[in-house]
């Protein structure tokens, strides 16, 4: 049920991907245009993540997946609707916090599933989920075909009414793609209803643990505390990029973008003073937590900046793909969108292995470390890929880089639920939230790549030489982390016990005890 939640949330957080080109040449939307709906596509996810882990540690997953799917068909109406530019940037800005259903799952899964199997799970979970991009890629622009096939074009047997109410002035050419887009979250809000009334939290007889405070993330020790303030920088700062690029596509004005950078960091603000009212005990030395209580906040970051290099790749390899084979190798729009949508495919297999990997290797750090390295030399031989090469051999180039790309995202959410019992949706929410850092980061240095192509050729972008310095910029990157993984990340403890911190198995007697009845 868990899996398949993710899976739709995915397919209606991707539909844009497909129908890019289609929805340019309709609009009239230039590239920036175009790159600027991809952004505001990732964008919300990044508060989205954090503040659902809050919600999910403080009201569990059942109740928090169930209204997020619901909410999934408001902003996939306001997009199909859209008449203007403005309105189609506020509807994909609105669908990023759909993006956030993958932190759920991670809770959910690693209730039902003990240490030394929660790689497994989680990467089934995650892998599964995670084919929705794929899936929509695949299938979205048949499925708009087929709508546009049927006779009237779109009115799913309403009358005529029902048309002009909810699409004013929109031709049967262009309403394919809406009523596609508008479909999807309708059958999402479906599957809400029915997730609520069909899961529990927590297996019977076992509590859901909650944190003390979810206002914030709780530390553990006073140098933690400050070293979280500091990794919540990258996480407003990254939106503020996004304000940026909205300013330069004439969204916002230069007074709405500096409006913008000031709400920003009066978030940034807030989210410290909730930090720091969970922690102030701790800060005044009024408490302090025992050892076998504590964890390692560096863990934290090192999983964040794994999750930027991977799942931030894949967000943006992703948005880009189906253009990169189109332009590279001449195909047609809906050839070229099943070919890339080998990429996140691989996600059926790719990160249930990486789970299995580190579940079955004897140590989470060194897989997560050699997948990794993996992912970056996969990336840097993608930036050889050109129109010279056969397209069979990109393909297989393009699922080989892929499943480590996606068997790194398993190996993450393998230590995730590792680190501290209590806090998981808080910590996977953070960890989830980077990846999405990542995929602003690395579509605003593709944007900014194509600008200086155009700017240095004359307003003609060589798209080969950008998506060629483009796959360099992420193997680099990943290639970094990896070192990162290999020196400093640390091995959690009981990584594959038969369960977790603060939890008994009653069915298992322990061996020191003699349970032989007395005999008189």
């Amino acid at each position: 049920m868990t899996w398949f939640a993710f899976f739709l949330s995915f397919v209606v957080w991707f539909n844009f991907a497909p129908f890019q080109t289609t929805i340019g040449q309709d609009f009239g939307l230039t590239k920036p245009q175009l790159g600027t709906i991809g952004l505001c596509n990732v964008a919300l996810t990044v508060p989205a993540r954090i503040l659902i882990g809050m919600l999910l540690d403080k009201y569990g997953p059942r109740i928090t997946y169930s209204l997020l799917l619901i909410y999934a068909a408001v902003p996939c109406l306001i997009f199909a609707t859209a008449q203007s530019f403005n309105q189609l940037v506020l509807g994909r800005l609105l669908m990023g916090i759909v993006g956030a259903g993958f932190v759920i799952g991670i809770r959910m899964v690693a209730e039902w599933f003990p240490p030394k199997d929660v790689g497994t799970a989680e990467g089934i979970y995650g892998g599964w989920g995670n084919f929705g991009s794929s899936f929509s890629a695949f299938t979205m622009v048949l499925f708009a075909i087929a709508l546009s096939a049927l006779p009237g074009s779109f009115s799913f047997g309403e009358p005529e009414s029902f048309k002009i109410l909810f699409f004013p002035a929109v031709n049967a050419e262009v309403l394919n793609w809406r009523a596609a887009i508008a479909g999807s979250g309708i059958i999402a809000a479906i599957y809400g209803v029915i997730y609520y009334f069909s899961v529990s939290d927590t297996p019977p007889g076992k509590v859901y643990r909650r944190p003390r405070s979810a206002r914030g993330i709780e530390v553990t020790t006073v140098k933690d505390f400050w070293f979280l303030m500091l990794m919540n920088l990258p996480l407003t700062l990254i939106l503020g990029v996004l304000a940026w690029r909205l300013q330069k596509v004439e969204f916002l004005t230069n007074g709405g973008m500096y409006i913008a950078w000031l709400i920003l960091a009066g978030l940034y603000a807030f989210q410290s003073y909730n930090c720091w009212v969970v922690n102030k005990e701790l800060l005044a030395g009024t408490k302090r937590y025992p050892p076998e209580d504590r964890y390692d906040f560096k863990q934290v970051a090192l999983l964040e900046l794994t999750y930027v290099v991977n799942f931030g790749s894949e967000l943006a390899v992703v948005t880009m793909l189906p253009a990169f084979f189109e332009g590279t190798f001449g195909l047609d729009k809906a050839t070229a969108g099943i070919i890339a949508s080998t990429y996140a495919f691989m996600n059926l297999v790719s990160r249930p292995g990486g789970g299995i990997i580190s579940d079955t290797l004897g140590s989470r750090k060194w897989t997560m470390a050699i997948l990794t390295g993996g992912m970056g030399i996969g990336y840097l031989l993608m930036s050889q890929v050109g129109s010279s090469w056969s397209l069979s051999l990109a393909v297989l180039l393009t699922m080989a880089c892929s499943f480590f790309v996606q068997a790194a995202e398993g190996s993450t959410f393998a230590i995730v639920p590792l680190i501290k019992r209590r806090i998981t949706g808080q910590v996977a929410g953070n960890v989830g939230a980077y990846g999405n850092v990542g995929a602003v980061a690395y579509l605003t240095i593709l944007l900014l790549l194509t600008e200086r192509s155009e700017t240095a050729n004359g307003g003609a972008a060589v798209m080969s030489a950008v998506n060629g310095s483009f796959f360099q910029v992420l193997g680099i990157a990943a290639l970094i982390v990896a070192f990162l993984c290999a020196f400093f990340l640390k091995e959690p403890k009981d990584s594959f016990a038969d369960h977790y911190e603060g939890e008994e198995d009653n069915l298992t007697v322990p061996e020191s005890k003699n349970l032989e009845p007395k005999r008189t």
